[in-house]
């Protein structure tokens, strides 16, 4: 692994970006989790085992950015213990954490310099809740829960050098997955993206993908970093004309984002349609499905 520098994730994490408003790919960091936890969807869904409340620690990949607003949905939670989530950031980089970590954010991580973590209340962390935390410019923490009324969580966090995401899948919370980030600047909006690397679905061909990206163009990662057309924008990154028509008839992505629906989910985001055999054109289709009735 590339030690970190202090002003950058690593190497890996920080190469990528996809658009002038990009804020870069933002996932759970793959080393520095707790020993209960277990990552998927491309390091973007953490799951801690329902045998313990503890051991549930994750950081994020890279450095966030004062004012960078880190959205988080609660997956699973269990009501077999008390308490919830935490959410907090820190000066110390994941890469340079020792195995295995503190069992616990609060007190083992909360206690010690450069840590700054506090409890989100019960109520804000129920499966299918959504999150959002930041840190202000005035080093203050804030969370909102599904677009409530921002909470503050905490004051005093040090703004002079960079600051990781520190996450504790705690007590009642068992699942939770990065939706992503943004940070608005004057009349801009600047956006993370997906990683760049995305696990194939089983059901989707490598030759198959191979066949759409050459068809729609080599860029798999998108951003939402230009205006909404007058046509219907695509469903996934909301700012490109949707142009690619699959299958089951909806006409729902761009060409730049329809390489990475079809690989890491293989069906139509609108109808779950699945896409598999190549047809005619150099798309690729299954059966259509049979109208109700017929």
């Amino acid at each position: 692994m590339v030690k970190d520098n202090g002003n950058s994730g690593d190497a890996s994490e920080t190469s990528h970006r996809c658009g002038m408003f990009c804020l870069g790919p933002l996932t759970f960091h793959r080393q520095a989790v707790g020993e209960k936890v277990r990552l998927s969807c491309g390091d973007r869904r953490a799951e801690r085992t329902e045998s313990t409340f503890k051991n549930g620690l994750v950081f994020s990949s890279r450095p966030v950015k004062v004012q960078e607003k880190i959205r988080l949905r609660v997956e699973r939670d269990l009501f077999l213990w008390h308490g919830a989530l935490r959410v907090g950031l820190t000066n110390m980089p994941p890469s340079d954490r020792p195995l295995p970590l503190p069992i616990m954010a609060i007190p083992n991580l909360s206690d010690s310099p450069g840590h700054w973590v506090a409890p989100v209340p019960e109520s804000c962390c129920q499966a299918g809740s959504e999150l959002v935390f930041w840190v202000s410019c005035g080093g203050t923490m804030y969370v909102t829960s599904n677009n409530s009324r921002q909470h503050k969580l905490l004051t005093g966090v040090d703004l002079s050098r960079p600051l990781w995401a520190m996450i504790d899948i705690y007590g009642q919370t068992c699942s939770i997955s990065l939706l992503g980030s943004e940070k608005k600047k004057l009349i801009s909006t600047y956006r993370s993206c997906p990683a760049p690397e995305y696990p194939t679905s089983p059901d989707v061909d490598s030759r198959l993908i191979s066949e759409v990206s050459s068809l729609c163009g080599n860029e798999y990662i998108t951003c939402p970093d230009t205006e909404v057309s007058t046509d219907e924008p695509c469903v996934v990154c909301m700012g490109r004309e949707a142009e690619i028509t699959l299958p089951c008839g909806h006409r729902c992505l761009c060409r730049l984002c329809a390489p990475m629906v079809i690989q890491q989910f293989g069906t139509c985001p609108l109808c779950r349609h699945v896409i598999r055999a190549r047809v005619e054109g150099g798309f690729v289709s299954e059966t259509a499905p049979t109208p109700a009735g017929h």
